[in-house]
């Protein structure tokens, strides 16, 4: 049953990807995540993955947030669509990321801007009504959400399509597990912004468990973004497979760990994410299991143990 949740996401990437690429037709893929978050790098290869499965091959041009050259991109990219990179940042969160968002928008009216698959979240509605200005003004500005809240504050205030589409990590398919574990419980929880408030203490001191973020890193010394992307992806997938079982509360947590074919709990951020992706797509697997506290991810750890 999860390979049919893999292969159900995985065919609805296909039909977005076609939808907005060619073969032979140049396009840009912007946003690339050079930062620690493995989540974000499997987002990156599995868009170049269903890039390629679409026959549309590598972005003529790519960038990332703060490097962005609009001369060098309309030099390589003529013609052809904007592609900006998914993930977790559309909305006030992330500041940077929202910032780039729009500066594209505002200064690139006359060219197609696909917003691949995100999750929406603005803590300040002025911010949200900025941006559904920007998007008003565009008119060929496209919109892919991963949830149902998600899709809903989209539809209820951005004039554009808007459409319901997985997470394009999931374009990695199926992947082995690269190790052996060392511990039972391998407890992936969240230290940034988005963690949410709760005592995780019963978690990260629970007998034969190893807890930890995958924020920390040697940062990759490849110049190539996917090559970068590959060897942060390949890390997380190491921690993960640590554990006989995982605990995490960060989406791609598990997004990897469904993908690894790890029995896993989840718990949710601090505004509900993982939940409504879970709820969205991904809940007929029997590798996940939800958790509202700590006490209860103990209590299916401890299910699991005596299973």
């Amino acid at each position: 049953m999860s390979e049919d949740v893999i292969a159900r996401q995985q065919a609805a990437l296909r039909d977005l990807y076609r939808h907005h690429v060619a073969p032979g037709e140049p396009y840009a893929l912007v946003d690339f995540p050079d930062h620690p978050n493995v989540g974000d790098s499997a987002i990156w290869l599995g868009e170049i993955a269903m890039l390629h499965a679409v026959g549309a091959g590598d972005p003529a041009y790519r960038s990332r947030w703060d490097d962005f050259d609009a001369a060098a991109f309309v030099a390589a990219c003529p013609i052809g669509p904007i592609l900006i990179h998914g993930g977790g940042n559309l909305g006030d969160i992330w500041p940077h990321h929202q910032h780039f968002r729009e500066s594209l928008i505002r200064d690139f009216p006359d060219r197609r801007i696909v917003q691949l698959p995100q999750s929406i979240h603005f803590r300040d509605p002025a911010h949200r009504d900025r941006f559904a200005a920007l998007v008003a003004g565009h008119g060929d500005f496209h919109l892919h959400v991963r949830d149902a809240a998600s899709l809903e504050l989209a539809r209820r205030n951005f004039d554009c399509p808007v459409a319901l589409s997985p997470d394009s990590a999931f374009g990695l398919g199926p992947l082995p597990r690269p190790r052996k574990p060392d511990c039972h419980s391998l407890m992936l929880l969240r230290t940034d912004t988005e963690r949410a408030a709760r005592d995780d203490r019963l978690l990260r001191q629970s007998p034969d468990a190893v807890a930890l973020d995958w924020l920390d890193e040697t940062p990759p010394t490849e110049a190539d973004f996917t090559a970068r992307a590959r060897a942060r992806v390949e890390r997380g997938l190491r921690l993960l497979s640590r554990g006989e079982q995982v605990v995490t509360d960060r989406l791609h947590g598990h997004i990897l760990a469904l993908l690894l074919g790890l029995p896993h709990v989840v718990l949710d951020n601090d505004y509900g994410k993982v939940a409504a992706y879970i709820g969205a797509w991904t809940h007929g697997s029997p590798l996940v299991r939800q958790a509202a506290t700590p006490d209860e991810a103990m209590a299916l750890i401890g299910a699991a143990m005596m299973a």
